[in-house]
């Protein structure tokens, strides 16, 4: 196993970083565009170049087997089992070990409820799945109900194929939604591309009809600047821009500009993306978030907390533990390693908001002998602990799994005066 030893001479950071685009819009876009019959090379500019869109790129355009592995990529498989109910044929969807023990059986109902020809390969509910024809899909309702509180990315896979179901969609999600921001973001990228899809009271329908392939820029990706953000958090007067975010963004993780304030750091847009600074204020005590439309950056600002010792109140991470690893018990063994604890509160604690889970982060980040930080191949975990780097150094474990969002991660550290020693 490759470990890498992460250390910085000192605490300051100027720097100019060109982010990569955002894999959520990417992967949305290429599906749209895929349903469109268009080339997506001839419409996209600054396309994501992570392995979760690589790896849906190659499958959209697999014609040498109908079995279709989306490796570790969970909105790929996701969005890969609305988009194969739409194709001739028997195919089989399948992923890595990890991919079989998350759970697809919400999203699978959905589309049976729709007409859509599926089975389960293995433990009913999860991956992998033989889906068949498309004979009798859509053909006899198209209202489909599924719970808010799964996936976002469920209720997004079953949007992107409304334009193209005899009768389009009408989709009713149940309960509370969980990162409606990417819904949204779904919602707007396909009208982007000519879809008719407009909420009606407690509903969203889709009109059937065709995408229209037009030209579209890749916002560059919010989850991404959420390490930079916590890197000038923790650093000694920070003068960083990061080109490529919008100021009217699609992406639920733009609150980071609003956010981070909390941390004292202020953001300015202009032309390029945004410019972070120190806001001259100190830092709150206590920051409370409730994370229920961003649970990708929940991770990220948990190690904030820990490496400035101000206490965290989290909430709304529902979905945490269904992602690439079980991420609250991730979060609570590796801040264990620097002093820092993550635990859940009790049920009485929040009066106000009963059936609400909350968790506190709580302790500064201190150590003697150099922590090593696993990552459970989890992209996210470490990538939100790199930032540890500018207080000691530290260790993280399999790093190559930035790959799976922001493969040039390590290298644009190394831009910024980070020292990096690969061991393994």
């Amino acid at each position: 196993m490759q470990v890498l030893e992460l250390s910085k001479p000192e605490r300051s950071l100027r720097a100019e970083i060109t982010l990569e685009g955002s894999k959520s819009i990417s992967n949305r876009a290429l599906i749209v565009l895929a349903l469109a019959g268009a080339d997506p090379a001839e419409w996209l500019e600054r396309l994501s170049a992570s392995k979760d869109t690589v790896t849906l790129q190659r499958l959209l355009t697999q014609k040498d087997s109908d079995v279709y592995d989306a490796g570790d990529a969970g909105t790929t498989f996701r969005f890969m089992t609305a988009r194969l109910c739409l194709q001739a044929g028997t195919q089989t969807l399948t992923g890595s070990a990890r991919m079989l023990e998350r759970p697809i059986g919400a999203l699978v109902t959905a589309l049976r409820s729709l007409g859509a020809d599926i089975e389960y390969l293995g433990q009913e509910g999860y991956p992998p799945l033989r889906i068949g024809p498309p004979a009798h899909l859509g053909a006899h309702s198209r209202e489909v109900r599924i719970h808010g509180g799964t996936s976002s990315q469920f209720l997004s896979a079953l949007l992107m194929i409304g334009p193209c179901l005899p009768h389009g969609l009408e989709l009713v999600p149940e309960g509370d939604l969980v990162s409606r921001p990417y819904l949204e973001m779904t919602l707007q990228l396909m009208r982007y591309f000519g879809a008719q899809a407009e909420w009606q009271g407690d509903r969203i329908v889709v009109a059937p009809g065709v995408y229209t392939p037009k030209k579209f820029v890749v916002e560059a990706d919010w989850s991404a600047a959420s390490y930079w953000y916590a890197l000038a958090a923790l650093a000694d007067a920070p003068d960083l821009r990061l080109n490529g975010l919008f100021a009217d963004s699609w992406q639920g993780d733009a609150v980071l500009s609003d956010m981070m304030q909390s941390f004292g750091i202020q953001t300015d847009f202009d032309e390029k993306g945004i410019h972070l600074t120190s806001s001259g204020k100190a830092p709150k005590p206590v920051f409370e978030w409730n994370f229920l439309e961003c649970p990708d950056i929940a991770q990220t600002l948990a190690v904030v907390c820990a490496g400035l010792g101000i206490q965290g109140i989290f909430s709304g991470l529902e979905t945490l533990s269904i992602k690439e690893t079980d991420r609250i018990a991730a979060i609570r063994n590796e801040l264990a390693k620097v002093g820092v604890s993550f635990s859940k509160l009790p049920p009485h604690f929040n009066k106000k908001l009963p059936g609400q889970t909350f968790y506190h982060v709580d302790g500064k980040a201190h150590w003697q002998d150099t922590p090593q930080f696993a990552t459970y191949g989890d992209h996210r975990m470490a990538m939100a602990f790199a930032p540890l780097a500018l207080l000691a150094p530290i260790r993280i474990e399999d790093p190559l799994v930035v790959r799976k969002s922001y493969g040039s991660f390590w290298e644009h550290l190394g831009s910024v005066g980070f020292t990096r020693d690969v061991r393994g």
